[in-house]
């Protein structure tokens, strides 16, 4: 072949390839029809980019948890966030079509819903929002929050807003057994306005109480806060309480039970304001002693032998009095001091005859205010310290009841997890 054969049988190659090296670049492969979102005939895939650009919504939509999420949270789940516009919309429902109550922030940045959201509940997220131009951008989420098995609650004494005795513990009860201990005792704070040092002690898995060394300063204020959203109690078992609680301590009441004597000295802020007769556990069924905690109070309750061990020979309980009057709760296992109708009055300061109890004078029907238990119950309240002593029986345990000043400071502080 020639040179000038050859040379343009190259130029006729180089103008194939071009021609296929154009087409491959076009999507199209045609003749421009104007159909390409705006950029008009002949227009440059730049141009069809900017022209789409100049359309879309500069506001961005955030949404969290991250949309499919599980084990979200109740308590920070459905945020919902805008830059570079305004929130105008925002629905949120359940799967079967539930509104959630919700609202937009003032400067309709953000959103969030006004109610806690339940456990185990999938829940659905439309948002809109616009950029200054007006227009719309739209964003979509679903999630599900955290399920009842894989999270704990901590069940909480005292309530909120409350006024209780100066020996009232902050006790928690876990409704799962906790393996992480320390994490879950770093997420609970306890403090007092006295600014007595607050410690908490781990009964078990399932229980942790706080107190100070000696009893709380009457008319404190003691705050406990929880911050358990998201911390693994166990493995795969999250908290979800997010809350701050406030009580108060009242006057300073504490009553001393001598079983020998048969009489219970009641002192407030120190000084001996009524000394009552008592009659205790008798011989056979005596009362424990040490320092107890008044934990709840009825006008009128049923006691039946039967619920703590005191059966007769056909298994039935050798007492059920369905109406005890005044009764005020020491212990778990059935220790109560509560107004006593159905003994002779002469036992009371000579002579301890129940099963355990601590019996104070007083009539069927607790409506006689004028009776030593009535007296005693008006004048409680929960929280309040009652010491028994000379029984002849065995200091309480104390986590029977809210009872752990039965255990000295240093061990108490031992129990704790961190």
């Amino acid at each position: 072949m020639t040179d000038g054969k050859r040379r343009r049988g190259l130029m006729a190659a180089s103008a194939l390839l071009g021609g296929v090296m154009v087409l491959s670049a076009c999507s199209g492969g045609g003749e421009d029809t104007g159909s390409d979102g705006g950029g008009g005939k002949g227009a440059s895939q730049a141009q069809v980019d900017e022209a789409a650009a100049k359309k879309t919504s500069e506001a961005q939509i955030k949404i969290t948890p991250k949309s499919g999420s599980n084990n979200a949270s109740i308590n920070n789940s459905a945020a919902v966030t805008v830059s570079k516009g305004t929130l105008t919309e925002v629905e949120m429902t359940t799967a079967d079509g539930t509104e959630v109550e919700g609202e937009i922030a003032a400067d309709k940045k953000s959103w969030k819903p006004s109610v806690q959201l339940e456990r185990a509940t999938t829940y659905k997220l439309k948002a809109t929002a616009e950029d200054s131009a007006g227009r719309a951008a739209h964003e979509n989420a679903s999630f599900t929050t955290v399920s009842p098995d894989n999270s704990f609650i901590g069940n909480f004494t005292p309530d909120d807003g409350s006024t209780v005795g100066v020996g009232m513990p902050v006790s928690i009860n876990f409704d799962k057994a906790i393996a992480n201990k320390a994490e879950v005792q770093k997420g609970i704070t306890v403090s007092t306005s006295s600014g007595q040092e607050v410690a908490c002690h781990w009964f078990n898995a399932n229980r942790m109480d706080c107190r100070p060394e000696d009893y709380w300063q009457e008319n404190s204020t003691v705050t406990l806060k929880l911050a358990l959203d998201g911390v693994e109690g166990a493995e795969g078992v999250y908290g979800v309480q997010q809350k701050t609680v406030n009580f108060k301590i009242g006057r300073n009441q504490v009553s001393i039970v001598d079983a020998e004597t048969k009489q219970m000295k009641v002192t407030q802020d120190g000084k001996t304001v009524r000394t009552i007769p008592i009659s205790a556990g008798s011989p056979e069924n005596k009362t424990w002693e040490g320092q107890m905690v008044i934990s709840e109070k009825f006008k009128e309750t049923r006691m039946d032998g039967a619920t703590v061990g005191f059966t007769d020979d056909d298994g039935k309980g050798e007492y059920d009095i369905k109406d005890v009057p005044h009764a005020m709760r020491l212990s778990n296992s059935g220790t109560f001091l509560h107004g006593n109708y159905w003994g002779a009055k002469s036992i009371f300061g000579s002579a301890n005859t129940s099963h355990g109890c601590i019996g104070l004078a007083d009539t069927q029907g607790a409506d006689d205010p004028n009776t030593p238990g009535a007296w005693f119950y008006d004048n409680s309240i929960v929280g309040d310290v009652v010491v028994v002593k000379n029984t002849g029986d065995k200091t309480i345990a104390p986590d029977n009841g809210l009872n752990g000043w039965n255990m000295d400071w240093a061990q108490w502080k031992a129990g704790s997890a961190v």
